[in-house]
Parts: structure tokens; C-alpha cells; sequence
């Protein structure tokens, strides 16, 4: 099994879950859909048909908004978490450290930056908190 077929087959439980669909329902629908009772058993296309009325179903897509919370080297969890945070209290998505990345270093994800290019991202953050906290004190009456 391929590693996108895996990823397909996630995110068909992951919709079969959300969806409230007991087994007998699923493999139903699978059976409605493609021809078969079990998704290890299907193509590519196959699995993204599925998917794919999932989504017409009400499964969710996964935002675009927000993004995804980069992997990196257990070294740098600590960074992470904390550019993680100043991102949640500033209310901006993954997406924004993603480009700031791309600005600051030239790298396309924050999953490439090295240790010291995560610590100035984090402290660019840490500048914009701060800046973020003087206009905010100047609005209130």
C-alpha cells in the first residue's frame, strides 16, 4: 500500500468517525460508491471518490486557514511551541510563520530552518506581541 493510499484511508476514518457512520453504514456506502466493502481493497481514485462524498457528506475539509503545525526535529519542539503560542495569542495562522520563513530566510516551510533561524523567527514574533500590546493599550479609554 503506497504512503498516499494510507493518508486517504486516515482520512476516510477520520470522516467515517466524524460522520457518525457505524461499520455496517460505512462499508455500505463504500459499497455504493466503488463497488467494494473495505478501502484497503481500492485504487487512488478510488479512495478519493469516497472522499470525496465524505466532504458532500459534511466531513469537513481540512482549513486552509489555519494550516499545519510544522514536524521538526525533537530539538526544536521547544521553539515550536513557543512561536506556536505567540501565533495563537496574535490570532494568525500557521500560514503567517510559514511566510515569514519565506521572508526572512528564504525557506519555503519552517520545518527547514535551522535552530538559529527558528530563534529570530520566534523573536520577530516576540517584537510583534509587543508592538501588537502598545496599540492595543492606546484604544482603550
Amino acid at each position: 500500500m503506497t504512503p498516499n493510499a494510507k493518508k486517504l484511508i486516515g482520512a476516510i476514518k477520520a470522516g467515517q468517525a466524524f460522520l457518525g457512520w457505524d461499520d455496517t453504514t460505512y462499508r455500505q456506502t463504500l459499497e455504493r460508491l466503488i463497488g467494494k466493502t473495505s478501502a484497503t481493497r481500492c485504487s487512488l481514485e478510488e479512495l478519493q471518490t469516497v472522499k470525496e462524498y465524505m466532504h458532500t457528506a459534511g466531513f469537513p475539509r481540512q482549513s486552509k486557514k489555519q494550516g499545519r503545525r510544522p514536524s521538526v526535529a525533537s530539538s526544536h519542539k521547544g521553539l515550536l511551541s513557543k512561536v506556536e503560542a505567540l501565533l495563537a495569542d496574535a490570532g494568525r495562522p500557521w500560514s503567517y510563520a510559514v511566510s515569514m520563513a519565506k521572508h526572512m530566510f528564504n525557506r519555503e516551510r519552517v520545518d527547514w530552518l535551522t535552530t538559529d533561524e527558528l530563534t529570530r523567527l520566534m523573536q520577530a514574533l516576540v517584537i510583534d506581541a509587543k508592538r501588537r500590546g502598545k496599540h492595543e493599550n492606546h484604544r482603550q479609554p
